[in-house]
């Protein structure tokens, strides 16, 4: 992935993401859920630290910035992907967001 770490990918206009919603962007292979928390930006991958099982399926509580994955109930921060409770013991990668006149943008910069 060579130079692709460099590639910003757009998500959606900021008014299509509202406080307290999520919506899932792909970068190349990598699904990324961004969420909008108190209205901030956050981005982690779509996937769980336990099992390979989607977040965005999870309840995300806008009031705790919690992600809840549905598999076994793993809780996630969403502004810094580490885990809160168990299974889940390993966080989950975090990406960069940037916000401009276009939208929302984010990338895996994992390299």
């Amino acid at each position: 992935m060579n130079g692709a770490a460099e590639q910003w990918v757009f998500v959606c206009a900021t008014s299509q993401l509202l406080p307290g919603e999520r919506t899932v962007a792909w970068d190349g292979d990598t699904a990324i859920l961004v969420v909008n928390y108190d209205g901030d930006y956050y981005a982690l991958e779509d996937k769980c630290s336990h099992e390979d099982f989607e977040l965005s399926a999870g309840n995300f509580d806008g009031d705790e910035a919690t992600i809840e994955c549905v598999l076994h109930g793993a809780k996630f921060d969403v502004r810094d992907g580490r885990p809160l409770c168990a299974p889940a013991y390993e966080p989950v990668p975090k990406f960069p967001v940037k916000v401009d006149d276009v939208g929302i943008w984010t990338r895996d910069d994992r390299g």
